[in-house]
């Protein structure tokens, strides 16, 4: 009796097993979206992989190779702080995208026109700030989309650009998978800290104690623009960054296929 080769039965075993991966890749777990820092300079990692994420339009992180960062804020409302922001923004000339809801621009939309106007980009935030994740239907999922997008396009008399962040970082692969087929990109974050709560402000050494060691290459930085804190910081965090050799993009550039077509 012709005895089996154990090497060959582990091969293909092995082939069957990336087949299937190929034709069911892995689904991107639900959750909040949070991070783990290992090594001080170096990106986290997150939830799910790049590789998982690019799968349904989303990202956490940008070119690796490069000391770029992408500056983003989140908004829910308006705290006295943007101005200062925008100043500073203009004065490094540093691109930024604000992911904005409902409530921001309906109430500041001189604000939000100034920040096109300096060319900012202006994602969508959602138009209530819901836990997107509960929201199953694709009805109701677009509708929180597609009326921020209107609102957008009345106080501006442009299209919003097709970047979202899910509200508190809640997030589902058939959210994801959602937005992408609305056309957008979903994007995340490698690098953020504890400034949302105003009555609970980090002072600044605080701020820089997390900001400044854990910056990496490619990083996406996610700040609140109501944090008197961030207001405060912000001309000397960019002066830092800069010093240390980092430059800024865009958001689109973290989907440089995209880009290309």
């Amino acid at each position: 009796m012709r005895k089996r080769n154990p090497w060959l039965a582990g091969a293909a075993v092995l082939a069957l097993a990336l087949l299937i991966l190929v034709q069911f890749p892995p689904a991107v777990a639900a959750g909040s979206w949070g991070l783990s820092f290992q090594t001080e300079g170096m990106p986290p990692s997150g939830p799910a992989s790049q590789a998982e994420l690019a799968r349904c339009g989303a990202a956490f992180l940008g070119d690796t190779s490069k000391k770029v960062i992408y500056l983003t804020f989140d908004a829910g409302y308006e705290n006295g702080c943007t101005a200062k922001i925008l100043d500073v923004l203009k004065k490094h000339q540093v691109p930024a995208a604000f992911f904005l809801v409902g409530n921001y621009i309906e109430k500041n939309a001189d604000l939000v026109r100034r920040m096109v106007e300096e060319g900012h980009t202006v994602g969508n935030h959602t138009m209530h700030h819901y836990d997107m994740s509960k929201l199953s239907d694709k009805e109701a999922f677009a509708k929180e989309l597609t009326d921020l997008e209107a609102l957008y396009r009345e106080v501006t008399g442009q299209e919003m650009a097709k970047f979202y962040r899910p509200p508190q970082g809640i997030y589902s692969q058939k959210n994801l998978e959602m937005a992408q087929a609305l056309g957008y990109k979903t994007v995340f974050w490698s690098l953020a800290y504890v400034d949302w709560n105003n009555n609970d402000q980090p002072t600044a050494e605080q701020a820089f104690a997390k900001l400044l060691p854990r910056i990496h290459n490619g990083a996406v930085v996610l700040l609140h623009s109501t944090s008197q804190t961030n207001a405060e910081i912000l001309d000397e965090l960019l002066t830092k960054w800069e010093a240390a050799g980092y430059t800024f993009a865009p958001v689109a550039e973290l989907f440089p296929a995209e880009n290309a077509q």
